[in-house]
């Protein structure tokens, strides 16, 4: 399993955003040039987070983005999911999605939700404020 480069920008875009003390407003070119993230991506990646209630965006001379709720309280699962939609490693456990061939006669999907849950689980336990502040 991989994260997608737009998930993990958006896990970027959203630790310096928290590093700029969440409350303070950003633009998206100032989260680009930041972190290195291309400008179109940036731009594209706060209005999906902003569409997720993750930042609230302000237009105008003082506007940018800043977090929607403190740190603490957005997650990494937030933010992927945001970016992803929700978590399911196989179509089967996507509840919306019923593509798969086997779907009716399989014996593993029943049990796709408990690792869903854990890998859902688990992204849940890593608080922005975690990621904001590690640093390599």
């Amino acid at each position: 399993m991989r994260l997608s480069s737009l998930a993990d920008y958006a896990v970027v875009l959203m630790s310096a955003a928290a590093r700029g003390c969440g409350t303070a407003r950003v633009s998206a070119t100032s989260l680009a040039e930041q972190t290195g993230v291309p400008l179109p991506t940036a731009q594209k990646l706060v209005g999906r987070l902003s569409a997720a209630g993750l930042l609230h965006g302000a237009r105008g001379s003082s506007g940018g983005f800043r977090l929607a709720r403190p740190a603490a309280a957005i997650t990494l699962a937030d933010i992927v999911e945001a970016v992803e939609g929700p978590i399911a490693l196989t179509t089967c456990a996507d509840d919306e999605r019923h593509d798969c061939v086997l779907d009716g006669h399989c014996a593993v999907r029943p049990h796709w939700s408990v690792v869903n849950g854990a890998v859902r689980g688990a992204l849940a336990a890593v608080p922005l404020t975690q990621l904001a502040g590690a640093r390599s």
